[in-house]
């Protein structure tokens, strides 16, 4: 009796959810009783900071406070802060961390909310899938040990260490997910072993232990339900209460059925249930989502840095400067950065006047001056003269990666609705709607048994785990696909937009030009001095145009610049060794627009014009090709800043109902891609990453065309080496293909449904059909897409 009494006063802590005894408990507060207090004072934090929905997400979603707190002294060392952030000024830092505590949606909430906590953190980003939280904060008001300590005491400990916490991270959170497999494998194997004589029939032996044969399979199924499929209800009820309906909740709803049907029909002795398929269902989920996360693991982390910057960066050599991939950088390299281009690397400060736009790390358009020997971290873009750095930190490519897809850079939100996205809208109703249906047409007809087994049965066989891996599988295989052709998509949604497309509008210089094989002439004069004043000019700026003229001039010998200043689609003006040198077009130099010709720049030295170069374009190898081939089922246009004197030779490449628009300005060639939008059309825009970057925003796609520049624009969805741009119709059909094979896999998927659907209605679907039917499903469609997919690029000769 004593114990019976000890048991009715055990309750858990509210915060944690640690076991206590409210006999030995002193901690509670506000009709909550905690278990030390560590988890007393956190609930306290959050209620005074006006955060208590956090508890409302999930239950008990805190971490226990009883562990002793960690010495963060280190964290007040200058040198070892330097080596942990990512981004650091005088205002804010900015730093990504691991926190392994992260398990549910409470997690997300409260650590995205932490600026209520302390008004000092501007922005916070968590990554569920990596446990890993991205913290903006103003360093003057907030230490990095005082915001290590504040996620301590609210229960998320970052796990900090000077190497790649991220790849650490991702690890144990996979090992996590191989013991919920382990677990799901591990009650499949048991119960369809038990179930084996229910599915061939029993003698009279085996019937006396029918019951307890259920008895085990429910108890099999009860770990599989808990704690395997826990994520996939987790994801479920996060949707519902977003009001959206995701293909997680189907799933949830379909295994929650089976585990009451099986509950119900073997606490009662009417059947042998459906624990097998409960637990083959989820193991074969499971294993999809494993071989899901290993395959975006892969494109996340193991592509190679040219994966997603297919360019390269300027060593600084003891003979001549030399293009070197930024895979291969190496700590101690010297480099040069360009005006427009980007810094790679955390590096620092050797040579020149660093005004560096850190806009694609904070957000914003601020430009921050540094002065030599300040470190200048990755992800700055050089505004001005060159300046040279000494690499001090290894390229971090997922680093890079997350700077290509900074949220601040979505000024233009571009909403297109995958298939999974469009299905999951309508999936969850239509199922529902069916097994309704079937129920009430049996109640009337007056058999409630059989409204009971159709309404469970439609939930279980049309459970749409088949659906669910098609599209993650099919188009984590397209990307790896078009990754090794050096086409460098930015993620899966991009590949169903590429499909989409119905109209490609081409920039002229540096995309369907080709930098590598045009010939520079100059008309006028120039002497020895000026080809030196000229060439240490153009040598700052990252315009093609400018680094043909360097290699035409190929001076050795460069003279220092006293000022630098660089007009998108205008040109330079530059003062050096006591002289102002203008490098741009005819109206910038000399002020006139007659005979304008964005392929012809003029120089003028203190203002008396010296003459012009002139660039004899080469087309890229293939593009008659290009343009032929996409002729049918696109609309093609060309938007030059050019003026029309090489139209007729694009007139007779270009078919005749394309529009051919030159003398374009950056602004004008976005809104010529509005244009073409508001008429319905899904335009894919081509530049080279510079003039257009509003265009390649504005564009449902927006392709960069890179050869070994490096500039990449945040707003494109897609970086093309320029080595493989007669591949681009190839590239468009795999990605036509790779839908098909999606919605192929949906009318496979479908097709089991309807079969199955055609006995679950009728309320007589055996264990035994499930049992095979649902695995045979989920297996021929993992194996159809994986295949076909493989097809269609062979199909297309890019494997």
């Amino acid at each position: 009796m004593s114990a019976y009494k000890l048991l009715e006063k055990t309750t858990v802590c509210y915060h944690c959810g640690d076991a206590i005894m409210e006999e030995t408990s002193p901690y509670q507060l506000d009709d909550h009783r905690f278990c030390c207090l560590g988890c007393q004072t956190v609930y306290q934090v959050l209620v005074q900071s006006d955060m208590q929905s956090y508890y409302r997400y999930n239950t008990h979603p805190g971490k226990s406070q009883k562990d002793a707190k960690a010495d963060l002294s280190y964290l007040d060392e200058p040198n070892i802060v330097q080596k942990l952030v990512d981004y650091q000024d005088e205002d804010r830092s900015i730093i990504t961390l691991y926190i392994p505590a992260v398990h549910c949606s409470s997690c997300i909430w409260l650590l995205e909310h932490l600026y209520k906590l302390n008004d000092a953190v501007l922005a916070s980003q968590v990554d569920f899938m990596k446990k890993q939280a991205s913290i903006t904060f103003k360093s003057r008001q907030l230490s990095l040990r005082d915001l290590v300590e504040l996620l301590t005491q609210i229960g998320y400990e970052p796990k900090i260490t000077l190497q790649d916490v991220v790849k650490q991270g991702k690890t144990v959170n996979n090992n996590q997910l191989v013991a919920k497999i382990a677990v799901a494998g591990f009650c499949f194997g048991n119960s369809m072993m038990l179930s084996f004589p229910e599915y061939f029939g029993m003698d009279a032996f085996e019937k006396n232990y029918a019951n307890f044969f259920g008895y085990m399979n429910l108890g099999f199924a009860v770990p599989t339900l808990l704690y395997s499929a826990s994520d996939y209800f987790r994801s479920a009820w996060h949707s519902v209460k977003q009001r959206q309906l995701n293909l997680d909740v189907p799933l949830a709803l379909g295994i929650f059925v089976i585990f009451l049907r099986t509950a119900v029909e073997v606490l009662s002795q009417t059947g042998p249930g459906f624990a097998d398929t409960l637990c083959s269902l989820v193991f074969f989920i499971l294993i999809g989502k494993w071989v899901q996360e290993r395959t975006y693991h892969h494109i996340s982390f193991e592509r190679d840095y040219r994966s997603y910057f297919p360019v390269a960066v300027t060593v600084v050599g003891d003979g001549a400067d030399q293009p070197v991939q930024i895979a291969d950088l190496q700590v101690g390299d010297r480099i040069r950065v360009r005006n427009n281009e980007i810094v790679p690397a955390d590096a620092i400060l050797l040579k020149g006047r660093a005004s560096i736009d850190f806009s694609f790390v904070t957000g914003e358009s601020k430009v921050m001056s540094k002065s030599l020997g300040e470190i200048v971290y990755a992800g700055g873009r050089q505004v001005g003269e060159a300046i040279e750095l000494e690499v001090v930190k290894p390229v971090s490519q997922s680093y890079l990666t997350k700077l290509w897809n900074n949220e601040s850079f979505k000024q233009y939100e571009k909403k297109f609705d995958t298939f999974i996205g469009f299905i999951s809208k309508y999936f969850t109703i239509g199922l529902v709607t069916i097994a309704l249906v079937a129920a009430t047409l049996w109640l009337v007809g007056g058999d409630p048994a059989r409204a009971w087994g159709a309404f469970t049965a439609v939930l279980i066989i049309a459970c749409p785990c088949a659906l669910a891996l098609s599209s993650p599988f099919t188009l984590s295989a397209a990307l790896s696909i078009l990754d090794r052709n050096k086409m460098y998509v930015k993620n899966t949604a991009a590949v169903e937009q590429m499909a989409a497309i119905d109209c490609i509008v081409f920039d002229k210089t540096g995309t369907i030009s080709s930098p590598k094989s045009s010939t520079m002439l100059f008309e006028g004069n120039l002497s020895a001095y000026d080809r030196k004043l000229i060439h240490a000019v153009c040598r700052h700026s990252s315009h093609p145009l400018s680094r043909e003229i360097v290699k035409w001039l190929s001076e050795h010998a460069s003279l220092e610049l006293t000022a630098f200043d660089e007009q998108v689609g205008k040109g330079i003006v530059a003062e050096l060794d006591g002289h102002e040198l203008k490098v741009g077009s005819r109206s910038f130099v000399v002020g006139s627009m007659a005979n304008q010709d964005a392929t012809e720049v003029y120089i003028s030295v203190d203002g008396d014009l010296r003459g012009f170069f002139s660039l004899e374009q080469s087309w890229r190898e293939g593009l008659s090709s290009v343009v032929h081939a996409f002729e049918e089922g696109y609309a093609l246009h060309l938007l030059s800043g050019d003026n029309e004197r090489r139209a007729d030779a694009l007139r007779a490449i270009f078919p005749q109902p394309s529009q051919l628009l030159f003398n374009q300005s950056p602004a004008d060639k976005l809104y010529r891609v509005e244009a073409w939008q508001a008429q319905g059309l899904q335009v894919c825009m081509l530049g080279d990453g510079l003039n257009d970057a509003g265009a390649l925003k504005k564009a449902d796609l927006g392709i960069a065309v890179s050869d070994d520049i490096n500039n990449f624009s945040p707003g494109c969805d897609a970086i093309l080496d320029g080595a493989s741009f007669d591949e681009l119709p190839r590239f468009f059909a795999f990605a036509k293909d790779a839908v098909k094979v999606i919605h192929m896999s949906f009318a496979i998927s479908l097709t089991y449904n309807i079969i199955g659907l055609s006995f679950a209605v009728q309320g007589t679907m055996s264990p035994l059909f499930a049992a095979i039917l649902m695995p045979i499903s989920t297996v021929t469609v993992i194996s159809f897409t994986s295949l076909a997919t493989r097809w269609f690029a062979r199909r297309n000769r890019l494997v």
